[in-house]
């Protein structure tokens, strides 16, 4: 069907509210939702929607917590100067220094008030941490960036209103959750943590079973209730009038159980996903949808659905661990193999790529890419570069790796060898985050990823939870003093990043809609062709082994007489000639 043929988003809805309920209650529940989308008045920038191509070369993301940069003051103590008195007042700070114009659209994860999971089990989902600062800290930075939202759709605190309500069997929350036998037969519940996947909690009408897939603070919304799906419109909504353009839809896939399924990606599942979309289309058409399913490659390119009716963007769960599988063994064949098999099924969808993130780096969704035992050499490589592995739980009830903890820097490299020089390591780390900039999709940057951040052992000691090897907060003071000294490491690994991300939002080749051919030019070497785009085509080489590598550009096709200018380098090559690559070197060509 051509787009212009589609049905209008509110007949999207009502059919979709349809299969989701039966025709009588899916008619009530469109209903409901029609009053309320009435009712809804979107800022004049998405409202307006979006005219060309949505995503461009020049969008990169920054991934941070609210209070990974801390103040020099806090809230409630008196400022001593003009600097911030907030986290999420530090983190504008920083930005506007040092950001702009290198980033387009800062994510922040979760900043509501939450009692777990660093956030993802949120008590409140309308108002922010006081911990972090005031709404107005976010309309401030939103006023200088694009903003990324988490919208946890999945469950909610154990602690939070909603839930204490269900305790005292309150309506409607009395039916906000699900309530499930402990003898029926769970087996075929894909499971995400090793933790029980219900938990027995004492209501007012007595014990019940919930439903935790994460946790036992964090409970199952039950989207098998219509009137739960309407409130969760509405949270969504509430994050579009303060100044969402993008919403992460976290751990989507797992949102309607039916007993005797796998429970995860259900069709019923992916009709909620286009439903949230259709609101957005028919009110607020310049907000973007961006799923996080960390599941095998298919299931998660599922939620581009046609390429018009789900998510903008998914995801690019497999990159990070063939990313590091390629400088830990110095080839790069099976990333190379698997990057000339990715393709969207339009230009409003991209992938966002990522390499480091809050959370460790997912194998799940390279197995069946790389063998097990490549995935389990990984697994021993972060193990022995002072990181921590986490499990996760199998069918038949064993064990294997499910998350590497630590930082990319680290997990790279290991930072107790002091026989290697530092300035490999650093060449190392950019030439990954190189090929993830390279690529075809919007990237994304976790903070520490701008700084080369190394292991908090010490955060991860007072926890105990591995994630905490890659969440340390660092005071704002501190990092502007390391980024004022050009000699810091932090300044080296930031001046180099910063270089590449300046001159890739320069390059239209580097669109995520430009076309993209991955090039063989055997196992040391992953290699781009990008474009043509503008009239630009850029030739992106990327060297994964430690020595130099030499490229004979002829075997490339003709490339004509010009000479061929190294973005990068900023110097020029002949175009008949052969290239060398230092070691982990980078080459962007046009």
């Amino acid at each position: 069907m051509s787009l212009s043929a589609r049905p209008a988003p509110r007949d999207r809805m009502q059919q979709r509210l349809r299969f989701l309920y039966g025709q009588e209650r899916g008619d009530a529940a469109f209903g409901a939702l029609a009053a309320q989308l009435d009712r809804f008045t979107a800022p004049a920038g998405v409202k307006a929607g979006v005219s060309g191509q949505r995503f461009t070369q020049a969008d990169a993301l920054l991934i941070t917590y609210g209070d990974t940069l801390l103040p020099a003051t806090l809230p409630g103590t008196s400022p001593g100067s003009e600097e911030p008195r907030t986290p999420l007042a530090a983190l504008r700070a920083f930005a506007e220094r040092h950001l702009d114009g290198v980033l387009s659209t800062v994510h922040i994860l979760p900043f509501f008030p939450y009692s777990s999971d660093y956030g993802f089990s949120v008590i409140d989902y309308q108002q922010v941490n006081p911990e972090l600062g005031s709404w107005e800290d976010v309309e401030a930075l939103g006023r200088r960036f694009p903003l990324m939202f988490d919208f946890v759709v999945n469950h909610v605190s154990a602690e939070g209103p909603w839930f204490q309500a269900f305790l005292r069997g309150e309506p409607p929350y009395d039916e906000y959750f699900i309530v499930t036998d402990p003898a029926a037969d769970l087996r075929g519940v894909t499971r995400p943590r090793t933790t029980p996947l219900l938990t027995q909690v004492q209501t007012a009408n007595g014990p019940l079973h919930v439903w935790t897939t994460f946790s036992a603070d964090q409970v199952d919304l039950n989207y098998a209730n219509p009137a739960l799906l309407l409130r969760i419109v509405e949270v969504m909504l509430s994050y579009v009038e303060r100044g969402a353009t993008l919403l992460r839809m976290d751990a989507v896939g797992y949102l309607w159980k039916e007993i005797g399924t796998s429970c995860i990606h259900l069709p019923r599942t992916h009709e909620i996903v286009k439903l949230f979309r259709d609101v957005l289309d028919d009110v607020a058409p310049g907000v973007a949808i961006v799923t996080e399913t960390n599941v095998p490659h298919a299931d998660n390119v599922a939620y581009f659905g046609d390429g018009h009716d789900e998510a903008q963007m998914v995801y690019q769960f497999p990159l990070a661990p063939l990313v590091l599988h390629s400088l830990a063994t110095g080839d790069a064949g099976t990333l190379t193999g698997w990057a000339a098999s990715l393709e969207t099924p339009s230009d409003d969808t991209t992938f966002f790529n990522f390499e480091a993130s809050h959370d460790g780096v997912g194998v799940i969704p390279a197995r069946g890419i790389l063998t097990e035992a490549e995935v389990q050499a990984l697994a021993d490589r972060v193990v022995a570069h002072g990181g921590q592995v986490s499990y996760k739980t199998n069918p038949d009830g064993s064990e294997s790796p499910y998350e590497l903890n630590g930082t990319l820097f680290d997990i790279l490299s290991d930072p107790g060898d002091l026989a290697e020089p530092w300035e490999v390591k650093r060449d190392r780390f950019l030439c990954s985050q190189a090929i993830m900039l390279a690529l075809a999709g919007v990237p994304g940057i976790y903070v520490h990823s701008l700084f080369g951040s190394h292991h908090d052992r010490a955060g991860f000691e007072r926890s105990g939870w591995k994630r905490d090897l890659n969440h340390a907060r660092l005071p704002l003071s501190d990092v502007e003093r390391w980024l004022a000294d050009p000699g810091s490491e932090t300044a080296r690994v930031f001046a180099g990043y910063r270089h590449l991300l300046t001159t890739r939002r320069a390059q239209p080749a580097f669109s995520p809609s430009a076309p993209q051919q991955v090039l063989d030019l055997g196992p040391g070497l992953f290699a781009l062709r990008r474009g043509p785009a503008d009239g630009q085509t850029v030739l992106a080489l990327h060297n994964v082994t430690g020595g130099p590598l030499t490229v004979d550009l002829s075997r490339l096709g003709p490339t004509g007489a010009e000479p061929l200018r190294d973005l990068l380098a900023g110097e020029m090559v002949a175009a008949s000639n052969s290239v060398t690559l230092a070691p982990y070197g980078v080459r962007w060509l046009v």
